[in-house]
């Protein structure tokens, strides 16, 4: 009971301070800090826990995004429904493709998820057009309709419903990466010649690891669809395949609060740097060949052993000690 609370006390203390920073930023930008890092934290697991490193992450979120658009603009009004086909779409997909990309390893893994989001880029463009309007996409923001106790149609009201949806999905990765499953993933990524010796089978649990983390991407997507009312295809751009893996490398590879800190870096990055310089890009190309020089932990795996040796000294139950890594790498 105990160690259940301390690693809660540390989910609590990171999202008050997401939620605190509200007052201080522009709510565009903690509502897309929210999103993305909702976004990064599936390809976070895959590669911290699995070892898989996933260029597809587009496709899974066109899935979510397309799945809610679809029935915000074709068939209903309300964003919950539409939240949860979303969802629904992404885990068809990923209980689709998974049995066959999991049997793949390292490069080939990674080339044939970015294949993925060519061919769902091309789909929602060309070949489906007819459907999705093409390049000038679905528009459905005022199709929705006010929800009771949170009005997820206004971006203040969303930004409390994104925040609550946040905590749940770190809370869902905390308790997976304290269980079998969680030490499962990571002894397929370490040895899966052993695993497998111990009567494990690696098929089945990578196969659980990528629908888990592949759904998550898709939750993003249909956030992204409720909270902009708009979906194109340039939401599966492979032009865009990189951005998770980037955010996840900035945050801390496998790290339970890197999502966070990578997404709130990046975006601020982003949102700042390119006010001074055209290409923003190549500041986040030099920041990741540092990063990766100096050991791969990423800026919150950097910041963690500092927060462990604080909060020791002081005897506060600690975000690090109890939550502050999804699996090490």
């Amino acid at each position: 009971m105990v160690k259940a609370f301390q690693w809660w006390w540390g989910l609590l203390l990171a999202f008050s301070l997401l939620a605190l920073s509200r007052v201080f930023l522009p709510l565009p930008f903690v509502n897309e800090v929210v999103i993305f890092s909702i976004y990064t934290m599936g390809c976070s697991f895959l590669l911290g826990r699995v070892g898989f490193i996933s260029f597809g992450q587009p496709a899974y979120l066109a899935a979510g995004a397309y799945g809610t658009a679809f029935y915000l603009f074709y068939f209903g009004t309300n964003p919950f429904v539409g939240l949860l086909l979303g969802v629904l779409s992404g885990l068809v997909v990923s209980c689709i493709v998974g049995p066959l990309f999991v049997r793949l390893r390292s490069d080939y893994f990674a080339l044939v998820n970015l294949a993925l989001a060519v061919i769902f880029y091309y789909l929602m463009q060309k070949v489906l057009a007819d459907y999705t309007r093409g390049d000038n996409g679905l528009w459905f923001l005022t199709n929705m309709t006010s929800t009771p106790v949170l009005d997820i149609s206004r971006p203040d009201q969303f930004f409390i419903f994104a925040l609550l949806v946040a905590l749940g999905v770190w809370a869902f990765y905390k308790y997976l990466d304290d269980s079998i499953f969680g030490a499962c993933c990571l002894a397929t990524k370490a040895n899966e010649d052993k695993f497998m010796f111990l009567g494990y089978s690696n098929y089945r649990v990578r196969l659980l690891a990528f629908v888990i983390a592949n759904t998550t991407t898709a939750l993003a997507g249909a956030l992204y669809a409720v909270y902009l009312g708009f979906v194109s295809p340039e939401i599966t751009s492979p032009s865009r395949a990189a951005d998770p893996v980037i955010v996840t490398i900035l945050g801390g590879t496998g790290t339970l609060y890197g999502p966070i800190v990578g997404a709130f870096a990046y975006t601020g990055m982003k949102d700042v740097i390119s006010k001074l310089i055209g290409n923003w890009e190549l500041f986040i190309g030099f920041l990741l060949v540092f990063i990766m020089l100096a050991g791969e932990k990423g800026i919150w795996g950097s910041l963690q052993p500092l927060l462990e040796r604080l909060f020791r000294k002081r005897g506060t139950p600690g975000t690090a000690d109890n939550g502050g890594e999804a699996g090490r790498t």
